[in-house]
C-alpha cells in the first residue's frame, strides 16, 4: 500500500463476508436465552389452554399447581437501535504487526451487525474520522454488506473526529439507542461526548490496543509522532499508562461498558462474553 491511500486486502470481498458470517455466528451462538440477540418477547401472563395452542408454550408451573393446562402470553418487545460508531482515522491503520486496529474494527463491526439483524435489532454504522459516513439503522442485511464494502479503504492520513461526530449524533437521536463504539480512544474530546451520550443512551467501548502501544507503559521519555497530524511530541511510557487507567475509570464512572482488545490476541470469545453479559444487543426500550 503506497501513498495515504489504502485497503484492507487481507481477504478478498468474498472471503471478508464469509469471515463476518462466521464472526456474527460466533457472537449469536448459544444466546438465545440471553439478553443479548435474545427472543424478542417478554412474558405476560399465563392464560388456560385453548385448542390449537402451541404445546411448548404451556405453563407446566401454573398447570400444576392448578390441575388444568395454562400456557403463557408473550408480547412483543421494541428493539433498540444500534449505532456501530467505527474510528476510521489514521491510528486505527499504524500497525506494528500484521493486523491493523482499523482490520479488526471493521471485521468486529460486521460481525456485532449481522448478528444484530439476526434478532431483528436495526443497526447502522457512524465514521468517526473526516470522511462522512453515517447510515441510519435498518434491517437491510444488503446495506450493512454496502458499508462495510465502504470501510475497506481507509486513509493514512485521515484525523480523528470521534468526539466531534458523537457530539453531533446526540441531537439526532430521536428515541433512546444502543451505541456501540470501535475506537482506540487517541481523541482526548471522545470521553466527554461519550459521558454527555450515556445520560440518555446505552454506550459501550471496545478500546482497539496496538501491542506496541501496551509496551510503552514500561518506557521511559520519548518521542512520538502523531499519525493523524504528523505533530511530534514528547511523553512517558508511566504517562500513557496512568492515563490509561484513569481513562478506564471514568469510563466507569459514567455507567459505560468498556472493553480493551489487544490485536494480537483472539478477541472474539471476549467480545462475546462482554456483550452477552451485559445484554447489549437487542435491548429492549422500556
Amino acid at each position: 500500500m503506497e501513498g495515504s491511500l489504502g485497503t484492507l486486502e487481507l481477504l478478498d470481498a468474498r472471503r471478508f463476508q464469509i469471515a463476518v458470517k462466521r464472526l456474527a455466528d460466533a457472537l449469536s451462538y448459544g444466546s438465545d436465552r440471553s439478553p443479548f440477540l435474545g427472543s424478542g418477547i417478554e412474558y405476560v401472563q399465563s392464560r388456560p389452554y385453548a385448542p390449537g395452542d402451541p404445546v411448548r408454550s404451556i405453563d407446566w408451573r401454573v398447570t400444576a399447581r392448578t390441575g388444568r393446562h395454562h400456557v403463557k402470553e408473550y408480547e412483543a418487545q421494541k428493539r433498540l437501535p444500534v449505532y456501530l460508531v467505527l474510528d476510521t482515522s489514521a491510528s486505527m491503520a499504524v500497525s506494528s504487526i500484521a493486523r491493523t486496529k482499523y482490520a479488526a474494527a471493521v471485521h468486529l463491526a460486521g460481525g456485532i451487525g449481522l448478528a444484530c439483524l439476526e434478532r431483528a435489532s436495526p443497526v447502522g454504522v457512524i465514521g468517526a474520522g473526516e470522511r462522512r459516513l453515517r447510515i441510519e439503522p435498518s434491517l437491510s442485511k444488503g446495506q450493512v454488506l454496502e458499508w462495510l464494502l465502504l470501510l475497506r479503504t481507509f486513509r493514512y492520513d485521515e484525523s480523528t473526529r470521534l468526539g466531534a461526530r458523537l457530539l453531533e449524533l446526540a441531537p439526532r437521536l430521536g428515541q433512546r439507542s444502543l451505541l456501540i463504539v470501535l475506537s482506540d480512544l487517541h481523541d482526548q474530546g471522545a470521553l466527554k461526548a461519550l459521558r454527555q451520550l450515556a445520560q440518555r443512551h446505552d454506550v459501550a467501548v471496545l478500546q482497539l490496543q496496538d501491542p506496541a502501544e501496551r509496551r510503552l507503559k514500561g518506557a521511559g521519555l520519548m518521542r512520538a509522532r502523531e499519525a493523524e497530524t504528523g505533530r511530534v511530541l514528547w511523553t512517558h511510557g508511566r504517562r500513557r499508562h496512568l492515563d490509561q487507567e484513569a481513562r478506564e475509570a471514568e469510563l466507569r464512572g459514567a455507567g459505560i461498558d468498556h472493553l480493551l482488545l489487544a490485536t494480537e490476541r483472539p478477541y472474539v470469545h471476549p467480545v462475546r462474553h462482554f456483550l452477552r453479559a451485559r445484554g447489549l444487543v437487542g435491548k429492549v426500550a422500556r
